[in-house]
């Protein structure tokens, strides 16, 4: 049965990278007929039907300092994950700030939900388990769009399950795991209303948020230095972009 299952998918793989025509290939998305029907599937059903709704209405009337709050809240509580990565990556640094900011936000911030922390200079230094095999040297793998998630890649993928699956059981549980990440996806969609406009606007909204993507990866790898000169473009929400 697992024999027929791998066999099944791996003539997915090939009928969708052969009706792919040559000079639209790339090289980071050989899944690339796969990706855009679950791509399509994303924007035009779950993000316009669901996604959006909810962000507008969170948006709208969800008061400005409840919503910092929140991020401040969510922000905190994975912090832990933070220092773990930023230890494994090497960086004595960011763990030692990720430390500090935990031990003072989950305290005299009221568990998170003021960021006293970055009054003193501590800035939150955002690193996850993708990062950390990049860092180790393992390669991006194939760009996977996700249904009801986005854009991701190999690394990325085995990095999210890591960071949101695996640490986060250590000390939460289901169901306040799966309620951090709806007000993480809410939260993220509800910023990128002002932005839409670049996504509908591009001639390939499906190329435009790809190239978005791998860049974005690649800036937050080398932690802002990337060791190869990027085109400049419009920014993207980094978190919108793990949520799509």
């Amino acid at each position: 049965m697992i024999k027929a299952l791998a066999s099944a998918c791996l003539a997915l793989i090939m009928v969708g990278c052969a009706s792919v025509p040559a000079e639209k290939q790339d090289p980071r998305d050989p899944l690339q007929a796969m990706n855009r029907p679950v791509y399509d599937f994303n924007m035009d059903v779950l993000d316009k039907y669901l996604l959006r709704p909810v962000a507008v209405g969170y948006a709208t009337y969800t008061p400005q300092p409840v919503r910092t709050g929140l991020v401040n809240f969510t922000t905190n509580l994975t912090t832990p994950t933070d220092v773990v990565n930023s230890a494994l990556q090497g960086k004595p640094a960011n763990t030692g700030v990720n430390v500090a900011r935990f031990l003072i936000n989950s305290t005299v911030g009221l568990f998170g939900i003021f960021d006293v922390a970055s009054s003193f200079g501590l800035k939150h230094a955002d690193e996850d388990f993708g990062q950390t095999l990049g860092v180790w040297g393992a390669s991006d793998g194939p760009y996977i769009m996700l249904p009801g998630m986005g854009p991701t890649t190999a690394r990325n993928l085995t990095g999210d399950v890591m960071d949101n699956v695996v640490l986060p059981e250590l000390a939460l549980t289901t169901p306040q795991s799966i309620l951090l990440f709806a007000l993480k996806a809410i939260e993220a969609r509800a910023n990128l209303i002002p932005q839409e406009k670049l996504l509908n606007d591009s001639l390939d909204p499906y190329l435009f948020l790809k190239d978005i993507y791998f860049q974005r990866q690649l800036y937050e790898l080398y932690d802002g230095k990337p060791p190869i000169k990027e085109e400049k473009i419009e920014e993207f929400d980094e978190d919108f972009l793990e949520n799509l």
